[in-house]
């Protein structure tokens, strides 16, 4: 099974027309045009019964102390831990793309709806999710896809992994909000084959992805 992407190419940059986050010289960063990427794929097993697609950055700061804090840096031996950007699953196997901005264009405030998603597939929170818990005018369960928005004073680049499984079976065994770790842990021994395809990005002008 290969996975492949019009918007960018495998461990190299993605634009900025995909990200929850855009660079911006006077406030380090300003809110992105947030369409997911465009993907295709070919040589799904024929025994395939539903696809799910994740998401994930493995490179966030296990710890918020420094994010996006003037004057300071996140150091690159800080532990890292995954973010989910988007939870999707039963796809119908016989699909071969998801179009640029199909599931998401632009920023819903409080997040989009879900679970429920086009297509007849269901879409989990992302990590949007905790993240804006505590924030007043952004809280709410963020369904579906949200890009990348890594801290500005990062110092290293973060890394966008869209892996593709392909199931034996047609409904994932996940129910209600579900998560990116909810869904791993139901399609344990479930995965016939997967594949996966990587994105650069970064908001700190002094990091080349």
């Amino acid at each position: 099974m290969k996975i492949t992407s019009s918007s960018f190419r495998d461990n190299s940059a993605i634009l900025a027309e995909y990200a929850f986050c855009a660079p911006d010289a006077k406030t380090h960063c300003t809110f992105g045009a947030n369409r997911n990427p465009q993907l295709a794929w070919s040589d799904v097993p024929a025994e395939a019964k539903s696809l799910a697609l994740i998401c994930h950055d493995y490179d966030v700061p296990s710890k918020p102390d420094d994010v996006n804090q003037e004057g300071r840096t996140i150091p690159a031996t800080l532990p890292r831990i995954d973010f989910f950007h988007w939870v999707l699953v039963d796809l119908d196997p016989k699909s071969v793309e998801i179009k640029a901005g199909e599931f998401s264009s632009g920023i819903t405030t409080r997040g989009k709806a879900g679970p429920n998603a086009p297509r007849g597939t269901r879409q989990g929170i992302n990590d949007y999710t905790m993240w804006f818990a505590s924030d007043k005018d952004m809280s709410g369960n963020y369904f579906g896809y949200d890009g990348p928005c890594p801290p500005w004073n990062d110092s290293i680049v973060h890394h966008y992994v869209f892996t593709l499984y392909a199931l034996d079976v047609a409904t994932c065994g996940v129910s209600g909000i579900f998560t990116g770790g909810d869904v791993r842990a139901a399609i344990k021994g479930h995965v016939l084959a997967e594949t996966k395809i990587t994105g650069l990005y970064s908001l700190n002008p002094q990091v080349k992805t």
